[in-house]
């Protein structure tokens, strides 16, 4: 991995939010590429129930401040960033008040969705983007972690299939177990659709349950990693007649080299 540059968007990651399949794969994957020489940048939601005072979040006034329009909608983009001491790895923060205040990740106090998660997934998605090409890095291979993230391959091969920093970037998305049950906002076909995104590319979404939204971030990715051992038997199927490369899951325990083997034999080949 030595010198290749790396964009890890993930919709969790300790220490920052509990540890789970994603939280922690999310963390030790760029941990993997970090310490094999390889230049990394991570984003991901600013959740309100991150304690900012605790992980020393501070914005980055020269990166925030732009609007981004969400279903006809203005929403103030405001860029957090925070270290993961031990690693010396820096963290990207993607905030809005409307869309991450509240202090709950996905669903409120009784277990629901919030009604919202489709605006905040695209708010995600183009956040990121918009970011780094401020940053102007332009990375080797995009990685995506966890269901609301899993916008950002489409928006990038889509709505953004004109921006030259990502021309040579190659798309990897991990495919966990099922994330959640409900579907999202029946109207998130048409939002996608305001930011001129054909319908044909998205079909889908016309019900955005999670193997929905995975079939779409797949679709718009150059490979996929299977990175549970539960995949949905779904999607299972439905990445198995895709014409990309694929990686079986492995246990966290021997995940190092098969990844690295993955992203130099495969994505980057």
């Amino acid at each position: 991995m030595n010198g290749k540059k790396i964009l890890f968007v993930s919709s969790e990651l300790v220490p920052y939010l509990p540890e789970n399949e994603v939280s922690l794969m999310s963390y030790e994957t760029p941990r993997m590429v970090n310490s094999n020489g390889g230049q990394i940048r991570i984003f991901m939601p600013r959740f309100g129930n991150i304690n900012e005072r605790r992980h020393q979040l501070h914005e980055v006034i020269r990166l925030s401040g732009m609007n981004l329009v969400i279903n006809d909608m203005d929403m103030p983009l405001i860029i957090k960033v925070a270290s993961i001491p031990r690693e010396r790895i820096q963290v990207y923060f993607i905030d809005n008040e409307e869309y991450f205040k509240r202090k709950a990740t996905f669903t409120d106090e009784n277990g629901k969705l919030f009604t919202d998660n489709d605006e905040r997934a695209i708010f995600f998605a183009k956040g990121v983007v918009e970011t780094v090409k401020k940053l102007n890095w332009s990375p080797d291979i995009i990685h995506v972690h966890g269901w609301m993230a899993s916008l950002l391959p489409l928006y990038l091969k889509k709505y953004y299939a004109d921006e030259p920093l990502f021309a040579e970037s190659k798309i990897v998305t991990s495919v966990y177990k099922k994330g959640f049950e409900e579907e999202l906002d029946k109207d998130m076909i048409k939002k996608i659709s305001f930011d001129g995104v054909a319908e044909d590319s998205i079909k889908p979404l016309a019900t955005p349950n999670y193997n929905n939204l995975l079939k779409v971030a797949v679709d718009h990715s150059d490979a996929v990693i299977l990175a549970s051992e539960d995949v949905p038997q779904e999607l299972q199927e439905y990445i198995a007649q895709l014409e990309k490369p694929v990686l079986s899951y492995v246990p966290i325990q021997e995940f190092e080299e098969a990844y690295a083997n993955f992203y130099n034999n495969e994505v980057l080949k």
